[in-house]
Parts: C-alpha cells; structure tokens; sequence
C-alpha cells in the first residue's frame, strides 16, 4: 500500500465483474481489497476500513442491501460511503437502496468512466487531500495540489511524512487517530515501521506548525493517540 493510498473494498460475487471493477480501480491509483460476499465483506471491513465501498446488490446468502444496512447501523463503520450496483433499475429500488444507507446508486450495466468519476466524487467527501483540494482548520491552510501549509498566512515547512500527517488530521479534525491507525494510513500497510515512530514524527510536525509562535493544535490523548484540535 502506498502512503495515503486511498482503499476501495469491492464486493461482487461474480468474479469477472470483480476483477473488472478491480483492475479499472487501481488504474485510477486506488488501492483494492476484493470480497466474493457479504459476508466476506463485513469481515474485510473490521480487517482492513476501506475509505469506499463498491457494492454488488444481488448476491446469495447476504444481499448487498443487508450489508449496507448493517454498515450503517454501527458507529464505527457508517461514514464510509457506499455505493451500490444493481441492474434493478426502477425508481422504487433506487430509493430502497438509497434509504437503506447507499451514498450513490449504480444501475448495470454502467459506463466504468461514469463509476470511476462516482467513486472519486464520494472520495472527495471523506479524502479531500488525496484529490488535491485545499484543507483549513482555524488559521492553518493545507494545498495538497501544490504541496504547501501555512499557518496564519505564514508559510510553514513540513517534510513529506510530516505533511501527510497533516493531512491526515485535517480531513478529520477532532477525530482521534491511534498510532497503529496513522501507521497504516500514512506509512501504508507493507511498509513496518516501529509504532515510536510515530511519536517522533508527530514532535517534528508540532514543531513545523509553532515555528511562527501559536499554541501546538495536536492534541495527544492518553492512552488512544493523537487528534488536532
């Protein structure tokens, strides 16, 4: 896994569609965890949280309208978009689908360029930087296209894992991230990297984000990790 890499979780019992759906998916620069139902996907989802999930409607055993349901029924899992694909395509079903919890409806068979623009359109919404879109949080200032931070207008210099960092944070400011979380999202899964790890560089972006003055906005919480604000 690449650093920041987004993560999609496809959910398709047949497996020529699921490897379509997958390889057009990772063209775009995603990374895909693949699920043949759900079940398996419930499963994946506690394993690995996805950013997005592409969900199948019709499959055996667990319907892909019962996955989505009880995704968002739990805290934990709710804000994860989902966006559901069916070759029902009377007006009725989509409002099922939709009034269960799916973000977005998708009826089959759809144009892979119109799914591929729906998932970077969700990704957007709970991903911002990984899109290039500028972040604020009170008077700091993240451009994720141009790679630059200020802090009350005052350019800041931060190094590449202290910007993702960041980034990180400020997607979801106020959220606490643990250490093991913050190692999978901005050091990618296949890379081990000791969880102290974490802490020093976290003292470096402190650091980068007082450099002008103005109180420290990472907040450490004792015993769960680190959040800003």
């Amino acid at each position: 896994m690449t650093a920041n890499q987004p993560t999609v979780l496809v959910v398709e019992d047949e497996p020529a569609q699921r490897e379509v759906l997958a390889y057009n998916l990772e063209a775009e620069g995603f990374r895909v965890i693949r699920a043949a139902s759900g079940d398996e996907a419930l499963l994946l989802v506690d394993e690995d949280m996805p950013d997005i999930i592409v969900l199948d409607w019709m499959m055996p055993t667990l319907s892909g309208i019962e996955v989505c349901r009880r995704l968002k029924i739990r805290p934990e899992t709710r804000g994860i978009p989902v966006i559901m694909l069916s070759a029902r395509s009377e007006e009725v079903d989509r409002v099922r689908g939709l009034e269960t919890g799916a973000d977005d409806y998708v009826v089959k068979p759809y144009s892979v360029i119109e799914l591929m623009a729906r998932v970077r359109s969700q990704l957007r919404r709970v991903r911002p930087a990984t899109v290039g879109l500028r972040l604020e949080f009170d008077d700091i200032v993240l451009d994720a296209e141009t790679h630059k931070v200020s802090r009350s207008e005052k350019p800041l210099k931060l190094g590449p894992t202290e910007f993702r960092l960041l980034s990180t944070f400020m997607e979801k400011p106020g959220r606490v991230w643990s250490r093991e979380q913050l190692l999978d999202r901005v050091w990618g899964r296949d890379i081990y990297v000791d969880t102290r790890t974490v802490d020093v560089h976290i003292g470096r972006l402190r650091k980068s984000l007082t450099q002008h003055g103005g109180p420290d906005p990472v907040r450490t919480v004792r015993g769960a990790g680190y959040a800003l604000g």
